[in-house]
Formats: structure tokens, C-alpha cells, sequence
């Protein structure tokens, strides 16, 4: 998506970045908020919304998805094994690696907490048809692996540094 000729953008390219960075800022100070309502650190909770994202990952994989150190990590799945967030099983493919399997959806706090923004964000999204839902839906995926791109790519440069 990116080139290296400079792109001269609209008011609407302009003022919709600027939207996205405002609703990037919103969900970062909500998961905190969510985070706090469960006694949890925010990179506990982050990690626990990466894995119900992606399903049963290794440590080594939510290590390099959180770009925190594998003893971080050990010790972040230790936290949530303990509050019943995360479970450790055995990796069918590999008996010398451990996938981590989140939990959180079975616990009532997380499930109440969350309600209430599953149905404001469905009373939002009744207001459009579904093709608009569809054309949003796309361009929320697209700008998800945009940012995921931008992620890899900074945490490349801060290892390349270090």
C-alpha cells in the first residue's frame, strides 16, 4: 500500500487518519479501563485480547506479538493461569512446546464487562446497510494489517538499535 512517491492527500484522507488515530487513542484508554476493572496490568490484558484474536498461540508466538521478552511473558501467562484467564496445554504437534489457550470468554466479569459495548457498537452499526457495513468492515481489516505492518517494522528498528 505504501510508495515512494509523496502522496498529496485530501481534507476527507486527512480528517479520516485523524479519526482513526482519535479511535486508536479511545481503545488504548478503554482496554486500560477495562484492565483496571479486573485487576489486571494492561499488557496482561492486551495479551489476553491478542490471544482470543488469534486463538491458541506458543509463548514464543505471544512474545513476538507483544514485542515483550519471553520471561516477561512466562511470567504475564503465570499471572493469567492463576486468575483462570489462560490455560497451558501440551502442543499436539510438539510435546516440548506449550500453546496458550485464553479462557477469558467463560468468565462472567469480562463477559458483563463487554456487553454493554457489543450493544452500543450494534445499535451504531444498525444505521447502516449492509454494504456500507461490508465497505467499513474491508477497510478496518486493511487498516488493522497496516498498523500490524507498522508494529513489525518499529519493533525491527528498536531491536536493530539495541
Amino acid at each position: 500500500m505504501s510508495s515512494d512517491r509523496q502522496i498529496q492527500p485530501t481534507v476527507q484522507q486527512e480528517n479520516l487518519t485523524l479519526r482513526m488515530r482519535s479511535l486508536g487513542t479511545r481503545t488504548v484508554l478503554y482496554q486500560q479501563s477495562v484492565a483496571t476493572a479486573l485487576g489486571l496490568y494492561n499488557n496482561d490484558f492486551l495479551s489476553i485480547d491478542i490471544l482470543h484474536e488469534k486463538g491458541p498461540i506458543t509463548a514464543g508466538e505471544l512474545s513476538k506479538l507483544t514485542g515483550l521478552t519471553t520471561g516477561s511473558v512466562t511470567a504475564l501467562i503465570d499471572r493469567l493461569e492463576k486468575n483462570g484467564f489462560v490455560q497451558r496445554q501440551p502442543d499436539p504437534q510438539d510435546r516440548r512446546k506449550v500453546i496458550i489457550v485464553p479462557l477469558y470468554e467463560n468468565k462472567e466479569d469480562v463477559s458483563r464487562i463487554y456487553l454493554q459495548l457489543h450493544a452500543e457498537m450494534l445499535k451504531l452499526t444498525s444505521f447502516y446497510s449492509d454494504e456500507e457495513l461490508a465497505l467499513i468492515t474491508k477497510f478496518l481489516g486493511q487498516a488493522s494489517a497496516v498498523l500490524e505492518d507498522q508494529i513489525h517494522h518499529l519493533n525491527s528498528n528498536t531491536r536493530n538499535k539495541s
